[in-house]
């Protein structure tokens, strides 16, 4: 699935019915921190996206950095394994075919309105790689970088981890033109990843 849309006040009130106060103040900082950052948003402002009380958000919640980790968890699940990965291995007729797919999903989502980027890189940009959520963004990177030699590995090509390595800088590359408004960013990147391929049969 896509990120979903920013919400409107009723579709965020049909979100929270039935939703645990933890999933609503994790939904909201989600929705929040993906389109603006995580310095730019308060905690005030979490709960009342999420209709619930401070102390209600700190129960479940001890610090804002707890949150913004919790909401880097959200993001890889959300992100890099039921967008990214899963739709690119459904896209794909066989491993590289899986590894270009990437670059359609890309395609679909740089064309959303609410194209938000990279959580994962403006959080170490934002906040730098030494603070708890900075660190735990490069793992997260790390784990899109496995993902990628993980196809790699399947699709039988050579020293897999430089490919992967290689392959991550495409896609971070086509996601920073794509923020600039290339709107073509990612299929400009699934022509220089089928040189890529081919370099590492």
């Amino acid at each position: 699935m896509i990120p979903s849309k920013g919400v409107t006040e009723t579709s965020l009130q049909q979100a929270q019915a039935g939703h645990s106060p933890r999933d609503r103040v994790l939904d909201a900082a989600y929705e929040l921190f993906s389109q603006r950052g995580i310095r730019g948003v308060g905690v005030n402002e979490v709960t009342e996206r999420a209709g619930v009380a401070t102390a209600t958000l700190y129960r479940h919640f001890p610090s804002k950095d707890h949150l913004v980790l919790a909401f880097l968890e959200m993001r890889e699940q959300r992100w890099t394994h039921d967008l990214v990965e899963a739709e690119a291995r459904k896209r794909g007729s066989d491993p590289e075919g899986s590894l270009l797919a990437i670059f359609d999903v890309f395609d679909e989502w740089f064309r959303r309105e609410d194209f938000e980027a990279c959580s994962f890189t403006n959080v170490v940009l934002e906040l730098g790689s030494q603070h708890p959520a900075g660190d735990a963004s490069v793992e997260h990177l790390h784990h899109i970088r496995a993902i990628v030699q993980r196809f790699a590995d399947e699709a039988g090509l050579r020293d897999t981890e430089s490919f992967a390595c290689s392959w991550h800088i495409l896609m971070s590359g086509s996601i920073v033109s794509a923020a600039e408004g290339d709107l073509e960013a990612a299929r400009r990147g699934k022509s220089m990843a089928r040189l890529l391929i081919d370099a590492h049969r």
